[in-house]
């Protein structure tokens, strides 16, 4: 007569059926069998269906969790706590993501391709964007026109790895340097179509303290701050701005360096020829004081012509210029040295008194 099974024996006669052995970083297949409250059911094939958390499916809290796991996937899992007693197995999901994302994004970097991002938000010194589902940093300096102000949320990106760092989770991105790539593509041939005086429209991409850079064609072209306008600015942004189409004139082509200087100002008439017929020594012009310095004042005298009142020619004794003058003050000038050719003019303020003088005598 076969001898009855009893209920200890059966269990771990069920239990040895298990060959299966899962362990802690051990990463599994499974397949999604259920929906729970917070989070699913996965069946990795041991004794008993192992919990993926919704915390564990995505690095991110706005991503849906239903857009990510659906029933019956079939998807890699990460162990982070094996069956243990009477508790079962717990998953993640994202884990196994980073890892698969941050080893893509090393290959990228070291095959030194590009890859797309999703730009997320804008903070201090630069931008947040989600590469092959991380979060990276695109500083300031690394977007092509420097202005995280200019790009939308959600727009994608071209972008360089700089660096890809799994164990300090940092990740950093590069949009200039794909530009950077392209010109050098392209610059030979677009420069060799270029030539010194010839006028060109390009795309203001980036704003400095020192001047602009313009796209021409694929390739970006310096107008220094001096180019740009014939009378004295503060800032580029004063006269142009971020993504504006402006018609430059090409002022010099260095081929070794492989570099294009603009210039905007000389789009329009010189003022200092202008001038050349229009003034001449010993004439009392007015004019507007646009800076004061400690040798001196400089005076607009025409739109965009500037002349240098010295200190020496406002007083025979010291003079404070700060105290006499304010910056837009209209005031009365005496033109002594009169070089436009070299674009310099000497006015005088105390040589007035002398002219009027010698107007009486006449």
């Amino acid at each position: 007569m076969a001898e009855t099974m009893t209920n200890q024996e059966f269990e771990e006669l069920l239990s040895n059926s298990y060959t299966y052995k899962i362990n802690v970083a051990d990463v599994v297949k499974g397949v999604v069998v259920k929906k729970e409250k917070d989070g699913f059911l996965v069946d990795i094939g041991a004794k008993t269906e192992a919990f993926l958390p919704n915390r564990e499916i995505s690095n991110f809290q706005d991503k849906n969790v239903d857009e990510i796991v659906k029933l019956w996937d079939e998807k890699e899992f990460y162990i982070i706590k094996d069956e243990e007693d009477d508790e079962i197995a717990v998953l993640s999901l994202k884990k196994v993501s980073c890892a698969q994302a941050w080893q893509k994004l090393t290959d990228i970097k070291t095959s030194n391709e590009t890859a797309l991002a999703k730009v997320l938000s804008s903070v201090k010194g630069g931008l947040i964007a989600e590469i092959e589902g991380l979060r990276g940093f695109i500083p300031s300096s690394q977007l092509r026109t420097g202005a995280p102000s200019e790009m939308q949320i959600g727009q994608e990106i071209e972008v360089k790895i700089l660096e890809a760092d799994p164990k300090r989770n940092k990740l950093i991105l590069s949009q200039r340097q794909v530009y950077t790539q392209q010109r050098e593509m392209v610059v030979d041939e677009i420069i060799s179509k270029l030539a010194i005086d010839q006028i060109v429209e390009g795309e203001v991409v980036r704003i400095a303290d020192f001047g602009a850079f313009v796209d021409i064609e694929g390739i970006d072209g310096l107008l220094p701050i001096s180019e740009i306008s014939w009378e004295r600015i503060k800032h580029p942004s004063d006269v142009i701005q971020l993504g504006q189409k402006i018609q430059v004139k090409i002022i010099k082509i260095d081929e070794n360096l492989k570099r294009i200087s603009l210039s905007l100002k000389r789009m329009g008439a010189n003022p200092w020829e202008e001038i050349i017929d229009k003034f001449k020594e010993g004439d009392v012009v007015k004019g507007t004081i646009n800076k004061i310095t400690s040798f001196g004042a400089f005076i607009n005298i025409y739109p965009g012509v500037e002349a240098l009142l010295p200190s020496s020619e406002i007083s025979d004794g010291q003079v404070n210029l700060n105290s006499m003058f304010n910056l837009g003050d209209e005031i009365e000038v005496l033109i002594k040295k009169f070089t436009p050719q070299e674009h310099r003019i000497g006015l005088s303020m105390k040589d007035i008194k002398e002219a009027n003088k010698e107007e009486v005598s006449e």
